[in-house]
């Protein structure tokens, strides 16, 4: 698959795109990435997911991909001869869904619920996403990472969402480390990848992005 034509459509802050592409990281695939505007939507992206609309799309000899975790499947079914991302057995592959399921519905709705309300919704947004970070802490274990001893499926699931936790932080008014050590240690952990590195945005201007959208949306 030397000569196969990658292309991922993304926008730079979001958890989901970065999915696709420390995905297709770890399997050392070279693709082309295309920075999306999402105020006005390119024809390609139109065209490559006319349902939805949204990014990511993984674009893999014209043919579209849409949506992060099936993506990530697609990508590890794919490119089978380098790094696995799934478990080989079926329940432990069923269990690895879950918990990517679990991220979607749960992390990513309080999370933006701690930059987006105030007062008492904002207190039960930070109550939600502190036990949901426990919940994932006890999934972990003392594994150094969700696959276990290997980077897989739920770690890339969830380490895009550390880009913007120092913004979650600053208006939650919590800190991460001190509720959540051993979760924040995975993610230093997670860090220490250039696929993870190299992905990220920087937490800082992640934060900018978020004080822009908060001013856009009326919170400040």
């Amino acid at each position: 698959m030397a000569n196969d034509e990658v292309i991922v459509l993304g926008f730079w802050p979001s958890m989901f795109g970065l999915r696709v592409r420390i995905a297709l990281a770890e399997k050392e695939v070279k693709y082309e990435y295309r920075e999306e505007d999402l105020k006005n939507k390119s024809p390609l992206l139109l065209q490559m997911n006319p349902i939805h609309k949204k990014i990511p799309v993984l674009i893999h000899n014209g043919k579209p991909i849409c949506e992060s975790i099936i993506g990530v499947e697609y990508i590890d079914e794919v490119w089978k001869d380098k790094a696995p991302l799934l478990p080989s057995d079926p329940y432990e592959r069923a269990q690895a869904r879950f918990w990517a399921d679990y991220i979607d519905k749960k992390l990513f709705d309080s999370g933006r619920k701690l930059w987006t309300t105030k007062g008492e919704e904002q207190e039960a947004a930070k109550k939600d996403f502190i036990e949901c970070l426990k919940v994932l802490e006890g999934a972990l274990g003392e594994k150094p990472y969700f696959g276990g001893d290997n980077f897989g499926f739920v770690d890339i699931a969830l380490i895009g969402f550390y880009s913007w936790f120092h913004s979650y932080e600053t208006y939650g008014n919590f800190s991460t480390e001190a509720e959540c050590p051993k979760f924040v240690a995975w993610a230093k952990r997670c860090m220490q990848r250039d696929s993870v590195a190299k992905s990220l945005p920087d937490q800082h201007k992640v934060l900018d992005f978020v004080k822009t959208l908060r001013h856009k949306f009326g919170i400040e």
